[in-house]
Order: C-alpha cells, then sequence, then structure tokens
C-alpha cells in the first residue's frame, strides 16, 4: 500500500500543540503498519465530496483526515475535532 503524507497534513501539524503533534504523528506510523487496525477508529466523513476520506481519531479532541483506496493511504489534514477544515 502506498503512504503518502500531503504538505496540508504537514502544514495543519505545525500549528499544533507539541503533545497533539506528538500524538498525530503516532498515530500517523500506526496507520502505516496497520491501516485496517480496529483501534484506528476511522469513520467515513460525512458530507465529503468524495467517499474515500475518513476522520481518524488521534486523541479526544484531535482527528487526522486521510484519503483511503484499497491501494493507497493519502495524510491531508490533522486539527481539533470542532475546527475541521476550519482556518
Amino acid at each position: 500500500m502506498n503512504f503518502r503524507i500531503a504538505d496540508t497534513f504537514t502544514d495543519s501539524l505545525a500549528k499544533l500543540t507539541g503533545g497533539e503533534q506528538k500524538s498525530a504523528k503516532t498515530t500517523a506510523f500506526d496507520l502505516h503498519l496497520n491501516p485496517a487496525n480496529p483501534g484506528m477508529n476511522l469513520h467515513r466523513v460525512d458530507r465529503a465530496k468524495h467517499s474515500n476520506f475518513w476522520s481518524v481519531r488521534v486523541n479526544r479532541d484531535v482527528r487526522a483526515i486521510v484519503h483511503k483506496t484499497s491501494g493507497s493511504l493519502l495524510l491531508c489534514y490533522v486539527g481539533h475535532h470542532g475546527r475541521l477544515g476550519q482556518p
């Protein structure tokens, strides 16, 4: 499986606190090792224009957005749950 990281992910990662960044990096590493792990708490993003966008729980408040197909996983964004996609 191709595992890629978008510039939008690294840009949004830089806006998190040090502890949140560490949690997001750990989640990214765990996704790379086993994206099918049920502990990853993957949920489809409601109202997304494309059905392959998923939300992944990083911690209680932070979520990552990924684009997942059978052959690839792209880390797109990471941020606070109530503010995903907002500046």
